[in-house]
Order: C-alpha cells, then structure tokens, then sequence
C-alpha cells in the first residue's frame, strides 16, 4: 500500500483528516499543508486505499475527490459514513461539475471545495467541519442520554384539579416552538415541566439543554450561553460553542431567569426579537433555531414594578405562562408522589421499603413543605436509608422546621364564612373526606361537622380550590 502516514506523538490529541486524490501533485500539498496546521493527517492515492484507512484510523475528516480509480467519491462517502455517521466529508470538484457536487451533498457530504484549491478558503472550511462534527457529536450525546433519564426518572406525578391545569397547559405547547415561562417556588418541579414540554411535542429528538442562571458570574454566563472566540478574554485559547449553538433545534431551558443581570437581560431580548446572536468577541452573526423555556422562583411581574426586570423581556418569555402550585395546595397528590419516590429510592439503594403506616401518611400531609416536592423526596431518601425493615417508620422521618417568614400566607379579602369553608374544606380533602378524622383536627364534634358540610354545600367532587 502507498499511502503516507503521518504518525506523531498523541495523535489523538488532534484531529484526524484523510486525503484522498489520485492527482499527486493535489494530494501531497493538502497532505504538507494540513501537517503544518497540526493536524494529524493521512493520505491515499485511491477511494479503495482511502476507505481501507478510513477504517482502520477513523478520521474525524475525509477530503476526497469525486472522479478516482477503484472506488470514487461516492461510494468513498457512503462506505465512511458507514464507519461512523459523524465523519465529516468535504468533496473535491471541478468546475464544471456540479451536477456530481449537487449530488453528494444530498448523499451526506458536509461541504465541497472547487479545484483549482483556494487555501485560505480551504482552511475556513476544515475548520467548520471538523467544528461541526464536534457539535453533532455532543448532541448527539446529549439526545441519547437525556432521552433515557426523561423515561426513568423525570416523571411528573399528581391526579389534583391543580395539576390537571398544568397538564393541560403543557399539552397546549407540544406542538409548536412558543417560548414558555415556568413561575413556582423552588422545589415544585419547574425543570420537569420544561422536560415534560421538550420531550412530549415536536422537540423530543432533539437535545434539552439546561443552563442554571445563579450559578456564574455575569461573564462567565454570558460565555456559557453564546459562546466565545479564541482571545476574546484571558484564558479563551480556542473558540468554544454556547448552550444556544449546542440546543440547536432542540430547547434551551434557562433556569431562575430572574437572576441574570441588565445587560444579559438586553442580549436575551435580542435573541427573541431577532433569532440571532454573536459569540462574545465575535462578529458573526449566529441564527437561533432552539426553543426558549424559562423558569423562576420570584415573581417576575413585581421585579417589574421594581425596574429589577426589564418589561419588554418580561412579556416575551411570558407568550405562555405555566404556574405551579406548592406541595401544601395539592395534598391530595402526596400519597401518589410517596409511592412514586419510594420506588425510585428503593431501586437506587436496593431497598424494599414500601409500607406507609397511617399515621406516617398523615403526618406527611400535615408537614409544611417549604422546599416543596424536592424536600419531600429528600426527606424520604433519609427515611429509608435509616429504615431497617420494609416499614417507613415515624421515627426514621426527620420533618425540617421552618423558619420564621418561610411560611407564606397571602393576604385574603374575604368573610369569615367563606374562610370557614375554604378551611374545613382543605381538612376534609387532606384526610380523604375521613369526617371521623378531620372532626379531631378541626376541634368539633361529628355532628357539627354534618352540619357545615351541609350547609356550606361541601362535597369531595367539588374541584374548586380553597381561595
């Protein structure tokens, strides 16, 4: 075999190119000029030797001529995109062929370059495939491993009137690519909405990224979401992607929105209005194809009223705006989330702890869940890691106090009457309409308690929620 190898130190630590050109003269100066550049790079005299190393070294990316003896470029294309579908291939063409170039771009190859070789051209383009390559590779990564932890785990769980509304407004979205605002307290499962959005509508086989708002700097964020050039600030030796060139059609999830600063607040704007950003310390305007949801745990309105929160953003991240309720309105549903937690924990830590006694239950539902249904999967890690038998024991659920002010009780015009109601009708649905339990919770006899059900029309059919 006449191929020429260029075999340096670490070879993996840098890309691969093959060249393939049955013209001497062609194949030697792309061969010298790419070693120069630091590539890693191979080279044959025909589509057969090409393909024979192709497999053999699996390049990152093949430079081919189309018309060669013993396999052309074609079958070149085809049989390196059977060795791994993210080799990038870049087609050498003459001038007066395009019809051949029309061809295999529609077969797969990434880009051509016409003979005779423009070099300054040539580079420009090796370096977007092999960029390329690298992006498809990560989502690629990103699709496969966020689609199996969507499936197992990210599950939202509740049968209450609440989040019946929540399932609906998550339905409304699937179809389509509006930009969806997720409003709750920490803990109620924002993320899994975002998910339950992305994966169940006409994203769900592109990648979900997320990106959490509070945990950098303004800079440092701003890196993270658009990207940087090489030399755009110390520390930047190589050009870098951001999470809205990664998302790439799929869904950018932009967690606690309500932390980013004014000046990312200006630059997310644009982003809505104009589908277009540029990499910090670039001028090069990048299309935006990734859906926008995002998330908070404030109320953005009041931020608003503030001037902590810019309006105009505020209206266009709110095209469709998702509220989710706290743990302490939806009661009902923390029997189901018990259950469902249980099964997981007991998975994760090769446990079988599934027998919830009575009074457990009650107690759970009676707790104050400040950090929502993340402290209540939390607080039954710990049980059943303590737990010795297949019981959850009382003594094994350590209940977090809360703090002064934790506790949020809002403001409420209404008659005495109707807090009456709204209050004996929370107790009866928390107890599961148990009348011999909640008269002891509610200090009254049986027959008083009749009585007000009676007379306050109170039924557990009746899905309207405690104003």
């Amino acid at each position: 075999m006449s191929s020429e190898l260029n075999r340096e130190d670490n070879p993996a630590r840098r890309d691969k190119i093959l060249v393939i050109d049955d013209d001497e003269s062609i194949r030697k100066t792309l061969t010298n000029y790419l070693k120069k550049l630091d590539y890693n790079v191979f080279s044959a005299s025909n589509g057969l030797e090409g393909i024979e190393i192709a497999q053999k070294e699996i390049p990152d990316l093949v430079i081919t001529d189309i018309k060669m003896p013993r396999a052309d470029g074609f079958e070149v294309l085809k049989k390196v995109k059977a060795i791994d579908s993210h080799i990038h291939v870049i087609m050498i063409t003459a001038f007066d062929d395009m019809s051949s170039t029309v061809k295999a771009m529609q077969q797969g190859a990434y880009d051509y370059i016409e003979k005779p070789l423009e070099i300054d051209k040539l580079k420009i383009t090796i370096s977007r495939a092999l960029e390329n390559k690298k992006m498809s590779e990560q989502l690629a990564s990103f699709i496969t491993v966020e689609t199996e932890e969507y499936q197992s785990e990210n599950t939202l769980i509740g049968k209450s009137s609440v989040m019946k509304v929540v399932y609906k407004k998550i339905g409304q979205t699937t179809t389509s690519r509006v930009t969806v605002l997720i409003e709750g307290e920490s803990g109620t499962g924002k993320e899994l909405v975002a998910r339950a959005i992305h994966y169940s509508g006409i994203t769900k086989d592109k990648p979900f990224i997320p990106v959490n708002c509070t945990a950098l700097t303004e800079s440092l964020l701003e890196s993270e979401l658009f990207g940087h050039v090489k030399g755009a600030f110390t520390g930047s030796i190589r050009d870098k992607q951001g999470k809205f060139e990664l998302a790439g059609e799929g869904t950018i999830f932009l967690d606690e929105i309500s932390e980013i600063s004014p000046n990312l607040q200006v630059q997310l704007l644009r982003v809505l209005q104009q589908k277009e950003f540029e990499r910090v310390g670039g001028e090069t305007l990048i299309p935006v194809k990734a859906r926008i949801i995002a998330a908070t745990n404030k109320d953005l309105n009041q931020l608003v009223r503030e001037g902590k929160f810019r309006e105009d953003l505020y209206f266009r991240l709110k095209v469709v705006s998702i509220n989710l309720p706290p743990l302490r309105d939806r009661l009902d549903d923390i029997p189901f989330l018990i259950s469902h937690f249980l099964a997981k924990i007991n998975k994760e830590l090769h446990k079988n702890v599934t027998k919830v006694p009575e009074n457990v239950m009650q107690m759970l539902k009676n707790h104050y869940w400040v950090g929502n249904v993340r402290e209540l999967e939390n607080t039954l890690m710990q049980a059943v890691v303590l737990s010795s038998d297949d019981i959850l024991n009382k003594e094994n659920i350590l209940l977090r106090k809360p703090e002064p002010g934790e506790i949020k009780e809002e403001v409420q015009f209404i008659t005495l009457a109707e807090n009456e109601r709204n209050h004996i009708k929370k107790i009866l649905d928390a107890v599961q309409w148990d009348k011999n339990k909640a008269q002891k919770i509610l200090g009254i006899s049986l027959p008083t308690l009749y009585s007000k059900i009676e007379n306050y029309k109170l039924s557990p059919f009746d899905d309207k929620s405690p104003q």
